[in-house]
């Protein structure tokens, strides 16, 4: 049976990240900083990440908004946090996430959307955000570092999370997981209208993901 591909909804600051993105020139500078302190050169970290050399050097430039899962290989590559990407250098004292000035990073395909909501801190390798996916979607997630772990509530509809070889889990509005992710992953939209859902990382010390500042 055919559907029809339901996208979800864009708002008018996403578009406007699109040509003028505070986040990709934030990632930008993050980047450059992360290659010079990893000491790894650029074509070496485009063969680790397996991403294409002229969209990483977009990527680099600041010209192009990294996707979700751009930002999982280059994290994975550098063995970095994938909030310390994204997190703003030097934040102090309190910070409020404005709902109408998200950090809005999207799947190529715009059916995963996820906002940071808790940003990385290096000395509380914690991270918190927010997840919405598309009708029937399903967003697959690369292992991450090991001893990474994922706890995840749904908000609203009905989410399928499969882990490595284990046999998928089904979960309704309020139901909750928490599962070793440095294992292939997936979550997938069970419901035809958005089905959203928080989810919590946290990094195992000494895992290699030290502060990236």
């Amino acid at each position: 049976m055919n559907r029809a591909r339901v996208q979800l909804p864009v708002n008018r600051s996403t578009v406007a990240a699109r040509t003028e993105s505070p986040l990709a020139s934030t990632i930008a500078d993050r980047l450059k900083r992360l290659i010079a302190k990893k000491g790894r050169s650029f074509e070496r970290l485009a063969a680790l990440s397996g991403i294409n050399s002229e969209e990483l050097l977009r990527i680099e430039a600041g010209t192009e908004t990294p996707t979700i899962n751009h930002l999982w290989r280059i994290a994975n590559a550098l063995g970095i946090p994938f909030g310390s990407l994204i997190a703003s250098k030097g934040r102090r004292g309190v910070l409020v996430i404005r709902n109408d000035h998200p950090q809005i990073v999207s799947s190529r395909d715009g059916n995963c959307r996820t906002r940071a909501l808790f940003p990385y801190d290096c000395h509380r390798p914690v991270e918190f955000y927010e997840v919405i996916l598309a009708p029937h979607h399903i967003q697959h997630a690369e292992a991450h570092a090991p001893g990474t772990k994922e706890n995840l509530v749904v908000a609203k509809g009905s989410v399928e999370v499969a882990v490595g070889r284990e046999a998928p889990e089904r979960l309704a509005e309020g139901d909750a997981i928490d599962f070793l992710a440095d294992v292939p992953h997936s979550y997938r939209n069970l419901g035809a209208t958005l089905a959203t859902f928080y989810l919590v990382m946290s990094y195992e010390p000494g895992s290699g993901t030290e502060c990236a500042s």
